[in-house]
């Protein structure tokens, strides 16, 4: 709850940080565009907009001069984004405005991506398709937490088997006909398995060593897990957990992860 006998309302701390966060999408900004605008740190942000920290009324004014919206309507029970307004120059919006940063598949950097890890992960027995689909999950997210911007830009979506981007389909068949991979059906603990084995090399000029040193952390860390065990642990990473059945997983997710799925070290930018 906001700090402040002046401040107190009816309404929790989750509230008040769910009002934030619809605020902050509203304006277009990302959590580290906000953080900077109030001089306070991402997770402290982050912890903010889940409720599980109070603001006090420094923190309060901050936001409202970043946010656009007057103290009172924040708090009022009857909260609406579009009687927040405290200025009279501040445009009702006709809906809400998403991040800036919208992830647009790059095709060429995707293709490069999966080359990359075929060439490392194709000859393991557990890589066939549902391996190499959370080999390139985690490598997208784990390279947005880190950098705030999208690797592949390849949008994912909520399925049971685990998330799967889309147009994956399309592009594997492509490289197929295009002599690029090799699709093998096979078995694997006497169940039906497709795996691909790259037969041209990816192009590393395509990627920056920050793009490869987040792949290759993926790689070591998970491409011997089964299918099973890389499922099992992509169930729990907050993007999937807080996605609905078959929608896309919304990228800035990956902002709310705990230990062990958070790449970021938030300790050091709190110092």
């Amino acid at each position: 709850m906001v700090k402040e006998n002046n401040m107190n309302a009816s309404i929790s701390q989750q509230e008040i940080g769910q009002r934030i966060t619809a605020l902050r999408k509203r304006k277009g900004l990302s959590q580290e565009d906000l953080a900077k605008l109030i001089q306070m740190s991402r997770p402290s942000l982050t912890q903010i907009e889940l409720g599980k920290r109070s603001i006090n009324v420094i923190e309060v004014q901050r936001l409202s001069l970043a946010l656009g919206f007057s103290i009172d309507a924040l708090i009022a029970p009857d909260f609406s984004l579009y009687d927040l307004s405290d200025t009279d120059h501040l445009e009702k919006e006709s809906q809400l405005e998403e991040r800036i940063s919208v992830p647009v598949l790059h095709v060429n950097k995707f293709k490069n991506v999966l080359l990359n890890i075929l060439e490392k992960c194709a000859g393991k027995p557990n890589v066939g398709e549902t391996v190499l689909n959370k080999l390139l999950y985690f490598s997208d997210f784990n390279y947005y937490e880190m950098y705030e911007e999208h690797l592949t830009g390849a949008l994912y979506r909520k399925l049971p088997y685990g998330p799967v981007p889309q147009n994956m389909d399309s592009v594997l068949d492509q490289m197929v006909r295009k002599g690029e991979l090799k699709r093998i059906k096979t078995n694997y603990f006497s169940l039906p398995q497709t795996r691909y084995i790259p037969l041209i090399k990816s192009d590393l000029t395509q990627l920056m060593a920050s793009e490869k040193e987040v792949i290759d952390r993926v790689i070591n860390q998970m491409s011997d897990w089964s299918g099973t065990e890389i499922s099992n642990y992509s169930h729990k990473d907050m993007p999937w957990v807080a996605s609905k059945e078959g929608e896309e997983i919304d990228y800035e997710l990956v902002f709310y992860r705990d230990h062990p799925y958070s790449v970021r070290n938030y300790k050091e930018e709190d110092e």
